[in-house]
């Protein structure tokens, strides 16, 4: 177990292997463990950085207002407490809102960006729909229920019936480390409240975006609109949900550190494949 005092708080985090830095930023109510399926296999080539977001998992919870920015902030101040100048990024959801802002905020602590089922924000985004806003907004305060259900629509393969032991274990630990419900909607609200379209253009290093094409938490048209606004940035679209980092994660890992292990400085032009 690793902890850095950053930014006011405790922020707990887990390094795995060595070579290059890669920081890895999960989603709404996630912490690191949400990783599960892609450090093994980054590991056998970069020192891989799990980070519980401020408010999840074993990191703190102050209970006060969360924005983006300032959990941006938590991830420079970790970089900082570890030594290290920069790192590769790679943010899944929420956490691909708190990388889009870590990359905007310090540009020069990025070397290549990997934004995962998440959006630009802003009006012109395509929004969650109402199903899945209903199961955000409203929990039961049982943590395993809400997780199973929130966890259902993630889903576009028959994943959780093949990897059943897989989501059981991945349920246990969730719940073993509870969020507290107030933290809960303190990353909800700064999630919400995410806009970053105006300013993507800035960003300047190698971006890669990837996104399920059945994805009902974050729609896959706003992968579309990341690319058309970073200058730049590519697309790989999986045939999968939200969670398509486990339904498709030997072609994910892959893509991920062919990514981040070139070493070509120029920007990669604009490109689109897809898996099927």
């Amino acid at each position: 177990m690793s902890s850095a005092r950053v930014n006011g708080i405790t922020l707990h985090y887990e390094r795995t292997g060595r070579g290059p830095a890669v920081v890895l930023l999960s989603g709404l109510g996630a912490d690191g463990h949400f990783w599960y399926r892609q450090v093994p296999a980054l590991a056998a080539r970069f020192q891989v950085i799990t980070v519980d977001n401020r408010g999840a998992g074993r990191s703190e919870a102050p209970d006060v207002p969360y924005t983006l920015r300032m959990m941006a902030d938590d991830v420079v101040e970790l970089l900082d407490a570890m030594k290290l100048r920069a790192a590769h990024v790679v943010g899944a959801s929420m956490g691909g809102f708190i990388a889009q802002e870590f990359a905007l905020a310090y540009p020069d602590r990025v070397d290549r960006l990997v934004l995962c089922c998440t959006s630009p924000g802003g009006p012109a985004s395509a929004p969650i729909p109402d199903e899945t806003l209903q199961v955000l907004r409203h929990r039961t305060g049982d943590p395993e229920q809400d997780l199973r259900t929130f966890l259902a629509l993630q889903f576009a393969t028959d994943y959780p019936v093949t990897h059943t032991r897989d989501i059981d274990a991945y349920v246990a630990w969730r719940v073993a480390h509870p969020q507290p419900g107030y933290a809960y909607q303190r990353q909800l609200a700064a999630a919400t409240a995410h806009d970053a379209a105006g300013r993507l253009q800035a960003l300047r290093g190698p971006v890669l975006v990837l996104h399920g094409t059945q994805d009902r938490v974050v729609p896959a048209a706003n992968a579309h609109l990341l690319v058309s606004t970073i200058p730049g940035a590519r697309l790989h679209l999986f045939q999968g949900g939200h969670l398509f980092l486990w339904e498709h994660a030997d072609e994910a890992n892959r893509l991920i550190m062919e990514f981040l292990g070139a070493h070509d400085g120029a920007r990669d032009g604009v490109g689109e494949t897809s898996t099927a």
